[in-house]
């Protein structure tokens, strides 16, 4: 079993292969059937959401193990993707969902720092 923290190797046409699964979203088109992995990496929010993910587990003092982890990293996932649901429309774009996910992750870094925006 592979440690999550290993580099993941690049594919021989230099794209990452956790994009390999992710369909493509040509303009006007939202793909169907895609993870909120997949929604995350295709917008390119993932440094971003990683940014939330540490605010959360440093509030909650750290993890020592797997399941205390996902103890406080589920729910902010639940919620982001329960924002995703809400505010998706049909026919949005690739940009329409990045500035739900970004404008969502925003609001709740801004938690956690009372008097900036």
């Amino acid at each position: 079993m592979k440690h999550p923290d290993e580099e993941k190797p690049e594919q021989a046409d230099g794209c990452d292969p956790a994009l390999a699964d992710v369909p493509e979203c040509p303009a006007g088109n939202v793909p169907r059937g895609v993870t909120l992995e997949g929604l995350v990496t295709m917008t390119g929010e993932m440094e971003h959401l990683n940014e939330l993910v540490l605010l959360h587990v440093e509030k909650a003092g750290g993890f020592t193990c797997t399941a205390s982890y996902l103890t406080i990293v589920t729910p902010v996932l639940d919620m982001l993707e329960g924002e995703i649901r809400f505010r998706y429309r049909n026919g949005m774009d690739h940009a329409e969902i990045k500035s739900i996910i970004a404008d969502w992750i925003d609001k709740e870094i801004a938690g956690f720092r009372p008097g900036k925006k």
